[in-house]
């Protein structure tokens, strides 16, 4: 079952679009999960873009090849942590807040989250720091809801099998603390326990162990509470 955020939790902005975010430890399926929700809003007639963090534009995507690539250039964790960001502030001015602007809603594969617990939480660099600097980077602006797809990390190891880029090279032990720090942000911010505030927007955390269409269906409930959609399909 999913861990409910508060509904009375106010969205963080006032634009007239809606952001969701699908976030999660590696192998939970958010990806997956993305694209079949950006495919049900639409039959729904609403007006979705989608995107990846890091990516989306044209900087982003480079940036990326450069975060990703197993045989990269060595990145030091600051160093590693501010190109994320880069690549954020950029995709926010070129995608995101437009998007919003228009009244779109739009579809984001990981966004500030992801840096706070891969980058914080695991990596060692401080997560109240990170948030610091997300403020930054992003101007402000936080998801309307992120969905964390929740997996245990040997079912994750399982399902991502052989490590695909920089950040999957990465020891058991790193993956293991990513889990535990969005478990943690879980727990922490507005109506959400005691944890430091360093993600203060709407958080759900979803059981992903679960078989593809029982998550799906748990995120439409989830995300047509914060649409306001009706209950149908």
């Amino acid at each position: 079952m999913p861990t409910e955020v508060e509904t009375t939790t106010p969205r963080p902005h006032p634009h007239p679009g809606c952001f969701l975010v699908l976030d999660g430890p590696d192998g939970g399926g958010k990806t997956t999960q993305a694209a079949r929700m950006a495919d049900w809003l639409r039959a729904r007639g609403l007006d979705v873009v989608t995107c990846r963090d890091p990516g989306g534009t044209a900087l982003g995507n480079r940036l990326r090849s450069i975060l990703m690539d197993r045989d990269s250039i060595a990145i030091a964790l600051g160093a590693e942590m501010l190109l994320f960001m880069a690549s954020r502030a950029q995709m926010i001015e070129e995608v995101i807040r437009p998007a919003l602007e228009a009244g779109r809603v739009v579809v984001c594969d990981r966004f500030t989250l992801a840096t706070i617990v891969y980058q914080g939480y695991a990596g060692g660099l401080d997560p109240a720091a990170i948030a610091r600097v997300a403020a930054v980077a992003t101007g402000g602006l936080l998801p309307d809801l992120t969905i964390i797809l929740d997996v245990a990390p040997e079912i994750a190891r399982a399902r991502v099998g052989t490590a695909r880029d920089r950040i999957e090279d990465r020891p058991a032990s790193y993956h293991d603390q990513v889990r535990r720090g969005y478990r943690e942000a879980a727990r922490g911010g507005p109506g959400r326990g005691d944890a430091p505030p360093f993600y203060p927007a709407p958080v759900v955390l979803i059981d992903a162990s679960a078989d593809s269409d029982t998550v799906f269906q748990q995120i439409q409930s989830e995300v047509g509470r914060v649409l306001a959609l009706d209950p149908r399909p």
